[in-house]
């Protein structure tokens, strides 16, 4: 009875962390929006084979409402320019510009009022109405040649993947514009190598997703954000993960574990559990498993060189103690996680919610729905005894 109950109370917090339908349908339709613009009849690339992507927790499926309700959403995509030799003629500032040129068109189009703002890899388009998103939008360009077969010379190397997850890896493989690259503003192939869609698929396989993503029918390759129907237990996993971050750090923002390493650590670690409070205590027993002691102490799954723990040894990041406070949290939440777990009363389950994830389950339903005991107070009878104890006389 015990582990079902818990499980029941699992599954209503990550019902109460996913985002509200009408944001989900909000950030797809925008996205949608957006990549459409580009194949328009005036557009200035529309001769341009364009691929659009989403990448990060939308991509994952592990997106959770903020603990504030005036927080911002957000959604992270790519946009790949598949024009041959790019990187042969123009420059990463050349690629920015083109796609932030049709940015800014679509921006003044369809009303956004706050101007496109640029970033160091991105430019984002900032939403203001019923809900604060906004768009990161990433322009890149496919990996090619020499440094494509350089790049899956070194995931074979780090990580022997069977040929077939391989090769659907390196399709994927893009270079990305920098703005702190010391080649941005001149030609040159030395651009930054990245793999988000990559590290969807290898996400996927991790959770042993084997439903295959579809895409729309256009001019140009939109591929839809993912809809989880029913999500996997690595996922909720990850959600309940992100709460519980997000709670613990929730004065003290800049510290906090990332969720990209987060994300890493527990998919590594999840064993294919299916009951979701067994996953939870093993992959918080099991991530410091996967943290390197030699840089890369997290590397990522599809790019060996990239430390997403990059920052840990960093002296412009040491006054945060990056590394410190994600071992103090991976404690916290393995004692918290286990606390929930063990709670038989009403309000000592409620309790743990409130302090721990900034949630909340009514007592009726603990009670009724899940069946955890009602918390009665002990009757005190007060007994007159003398003053001077026996075994003291």
């Amino acid at each position: 009875m015990q582990a079902a109950k818990v499980k029941e109370v699992l599954l209503e917090m990550v019902s109460q962390l996913d985002l509200p339908k009408s944001i989900d349908e909000k950030a797809r339709e925008r996205y949608i929006s957006l990549s459409n613009w580009f194949s328009r009849e005036n557009s200035s690339l529309k001769d341009v084979k364009i691929d659009f992507f989403s990448q990060g927790s939308f991509a994952l499926g592990t997106t959770i409402r903020p603990i504030k309700e005036n927080e911002e959403y957000d959604l992270d995509m790519g946009c790949k320019l598949n024009i041959e030799e790019y990187k042969s003629s123009r420059t990463q500032k050349e690629l920015k510009h083109l796609v932030g040129h049709e940015l800014e068109l679509y921006r003044n189009s369809v009303g956004i009022e706050k101007p496109l703002d640029e970033k160091r890899r991105c430019w984002r388009l900032e939403y203001k109405d019923e809900i604060s998103f906004h768009l990161d939008i990433v322009p890149c360009v496919p990996l090619e040649g020499e440094r494509k077969a350089i790049y899956e010379s070194q995931l074979f190397q780090a990580y022997r993947y069977e040929q077939s997850f391989q090769q659907d890896l390196v399709h994927f493989a893009i270079n990305i514009t920098d703005m702190e690259n010391e080649n941005y503003s001149t030609i040159t192939h030395e651009w930054y190598v990245s793999n988000p869609q990559g590290y969807v698929r290898w996400f996927q396989k991790q959770m042993q997703k084997s439903k295959q993503q579809g895409f729309f029918e256009s001019r140009n390759l939109i591929e839809p954000v993912p809809k989880y129907e029913q999500k996997t237990v690595l996922q909720l996993c990850i959600q309940l993960l992100k709460r519980h971050r997000d709670n613990m750090f929730e004065e003290n923002q800049d510290s906090k574990p990332i969720s990209i390493i987060i994300t890493t650590l527990a998919s590594k670690a999840y064993d294919g559990e299916l009951n979701i409070e067994v996953a939870i205590i093993n992959i918080l027993s099991k991530m410091p498993q996967h943290i390197h002691s030699q840089k890369p102490r997290v590397p990522n799954p599809v790019k060996p060189e990239e430390d997403f723990a990059d920052r840990w040894a960093n002296s412009e990041f040491s006054h945060l103690n990056l590394e410190a406070n994600f071992k103090i949290w991976l404690n916290q939440a393995y004692l918290d996680f286990k606390k929930l777990l063990e709670k038989e009363k009403t309000e000592e389950i409620r309790s743990v919610l409130n302090e721990n994830f900034s949630l909340d389950i009514n007592s009726e339903r603990l009670e009724k729905e899940f069946g955890y005991k009602v918390d009665s107070t002990p009757t005190i009878h007060v007994i007159n005894t003398p003053t001077t104890k026996p075994w003291c006389s």
